[in-house]
């Protein structure tokens, strides 16, 4: 059994069972004993037409199992006897005598750790395997990245042996790259999560094409805090998958950027989107950066070469882009709201297409220094929002809070186009305001959209086919409204 097992936990062995066959023959799957309300082990491999690990999770453990140990492991013993691939039973339970010898090999003998990492992973790793289980699985909670190199030493020593993973935002990683951390396979659950960091199986499928992923696959990724929900993944997974390139895209959630540094030899990253809130950090880093992330003083993409990490900026060409389609800005008025990192690569785009610059921001301090920056100036109140484009570079009006705008409907009367960086929900309340008001409107998802093409690139020096990633996001947009 290798690749990817599909967890699937339901209330009532007829449910366990339609889960179960609704995915393909062949299909390896855990079966979670301990969610069923009365468990029938017969019942469960009956007519399964794939690989199959029963598991019955004791409370202390994360499961649901409520009943004695005797009875738990009567039910482990059960399946081995009916020929279940492989049981799973927690290193806690003691010494395998409950089960013959020669089903030892069929054991998954497991460690969960929800708070954090056992003081000493390797050691306990050498106890699991001597007890001549066939194969051993520590599941873990890192709060940093360079934890999990622990848990790929520990793959290396028990080559073929060990399934290893990181549990919560930070483990992600280790998930869908589990050929880089040496494990046997991963999990995912074939609806929802049933351990946190665990993604569907649809998406480590379709998104991830962890079927696909091997030594050679080339690894990029999105770097931050959070980045779980991002949408990028689906964008440049799509990317990827439309150009056949052999590479994947993962969300990286570090404490520290420093973090994301030491552990991206070991995962062998090629190129990264950069976040909040490390921008600027990754501009330190890089020992070679564009004019847009010199102009910014911001790195949003990096790439690694032979020197060491580039830096580059396609903020700026990702918001120039849909908006020079439709108006050439040369001495034209435009009004930036906000002064923060989005605002920084906005004006700077915009003094670029020769753009009269004008900020208006909560802050006077913070709007005075990026206008000093463009050679702009500051405005505030009603009179000083008579633009040709209107640019909300703040968060307001984003998911949940989508009746918020940034400025008044009544500000609008004197704008020609309104751009909102915000991108969830396409709809924004200032978009409609926008639009009642007779202007033109471009939404955020443009340019999120239009800096992704741009990323991909600069990594493979190839343009995705029109319209895949804009439709990537689109879905990623309706999956997280479900």
């Amino acid at each position: 059994m290798h690749g990817l097992c599909i967890t699937i936990a339901a209330p009532t062995m007829e449910a366990l069972r339609a889960r179960r066959d609704a995915w393909p023959a062949g299909t390896f799957t855990e079966l979670r004993l301990d969610a069923v309300d009365r468990p029938d082990v017969a019942g469960a491999l009956e007519g399964r037409r794939g690989p199959v690990l029963v598991t019955c999770r004791p409370r202390r453990q994360g499961g649901w199992f409520e009943g004695d140990e005797a009875e738990r492991l009567a039910l482990l013993r059960q399946a081995l006897a009916l020929g279940a691939d492989a049981v799973d039973v927690e290193f806690d339970t003691g010494s395998l005598d409950w089960c013959a010898p020669a089903d030892r090999a069929r054991v998954v003998l497991s460690h969960h750790d929800f708070d954090g990492m056992p003081a000493d992973c390797g050691a306990l790793a050498r106890a699991m395997a001597a007890t001549g289980a066939g194969t051993i699985k520590l599941a873990v909670t890192p709060d940093r990245l360079v934890q999990l190199l622990v848990l790929r030493d520990i793959g290396r020593a028990h080559d073929g042996r060990a399934v290893l993973l990181g549990m919560g935002d930070i483990g992600v990683i280790s998930r869908v790259l589990f050929t880089r951390m040496h494990s046997r396979w991963t999990y995912a659950s074939d609806d929802q999560a049933v351990a946190a960091g665990q993604l569907t199986a649809r998406v480590m499928r379709d998104h991830y094409r962890v079927a696909h992923i091997s030594q050679a696959t080339e690894v990029y990724g999105v770097i931050g805090r959070p980045v779980r929900h991002s949408w990028s993944p689906a964008m440049h997974n799509a990317a990827f998958a439309a150009l056949g390139r052999d590479a994947v895209y993962v969300p990286i959630t570090a404490p520290s950027f420093d973090d994301v540094l030491e552990v991206a030899p070991a995962f062998e990253l090629r190129g990264a989107s950069v976040t909040a809130p490390f921008k600027g950090d990754a501009w330190q880093a890089c020992v070679t950066r564009d004019e847009w992330a010199v102009a910014t003083g911001a790195v949003n993409t990096m790439v690694r070469t032979s020197a060491g990490w580039h830096g580059g900026n396609t903020d700026v060409e990702g918001f120039l882009s849909p908006l020079t389609s439709q108006i050439d800005l040369r001495g034209r008025r435009a009004v930036i709201l906000g002064a923060g990192g989005a605002a920084r690569a906005v004006a700077v785009a915009l003094r670029h297409a020769d753009a009269e610059v004008a900020i208006h921001a909560r802050r006077s301090d913070a709007a005075q220094r990026l206008a000093d920056m463009v050679h702009g100036t500051v405005v505030t109140g009603v009179d000083g929002m008579r633009c040709d484009v209107l640019v909300n570079a703040t968060p307001v009006g984003t998911t949940p809070d989508v009746h918020t705008s940034p400025v008044p409907a009544s500000w609008l009367e004197r704008v020609g186009l309104v751009y909102d960086l915000v991108y969830n929900p396409a709809d924004t309340q200032l978009l409609r305001d926008a639009a009642a008001a007779g202007c033109r409107t471009i939404g955020g998802l443009d340019m999120l959209v239009a800096q992704a093409e741009a990323q991909c690139r600069v990594w493979t020096g190839m343009t995705a086919p029109q319209g895949v990633m804009r439709a990537a996001a689109e879905a990623a947009r309706f999956e997280s409204r479900q």
